[in-house]
């Protein structure tokens, strides 16, 4: 259980990391996910930004298959690799000023919202699927760090 919850919580991470489900194309690579964890964070957003630029024209279906690709490359790692990196993402975390994190979730409200409908809707599904697969503990862990509506 400790190896599922660690890869799903990289997962997590290199999603974070990587700005959000709406990343890719084909002629965007997906980064490798120990390179990336091994730049500064300037350098990390910087790398964001470019795929995000890159991504601005892509497809619907480029941005699957970019995710697509993100998952088999996490999958691929293993499981030592998977903790150190969302150690890695956790402490670049813990390392951002209170502005910083708002600022960071402010970006990925605004990105979510401006995704086409269909888009959306599946990554809310992905997420939702992902949700189910965590034990009620899990579940219950994470709904206490939401803010209060």
């Amino acid at each position: 259980m400790f190896g599922k919850k660690t890869f799903r919580l990289a997962v997590l991470a290199a999603v974070l990391v990587l700005g959000g489900g709406a990343v890719c194309a084909q002629s965007v690579a997906v980064p490798d996910p120990k390179e990336w964890a091994a730049l500064s964070p300037e350098q990390q957003s910087q790398q964001r930004a470019d795929i995000r630029r890159q991504l601005a024209h892509a497809s619907p279906q480029e941005r699957e298959a970019f995710r697509k690709g993100l998952r088999e490359r996490l999958q691929g790692m293993s499981p030592q690799e998977r903790r150190a990196l969302a150690e890695k993402t956790r402490e670049t975390w813990r390392h951002m000023s209170p502005e910083q994190r708002e600022k960071f979730k402010e970006e990925r409200r605004e990105k979510f919202k401006g995704l086409p409908p269909e888009e959306r809707k599946n990554l809310l599904e992905q997420r939702r699927a992902m949700l189910e697969k965590l034990s009620p503990e899990e579940r219950a862990a994470l709904r206490e760090k939401l803010p209060p509506h």
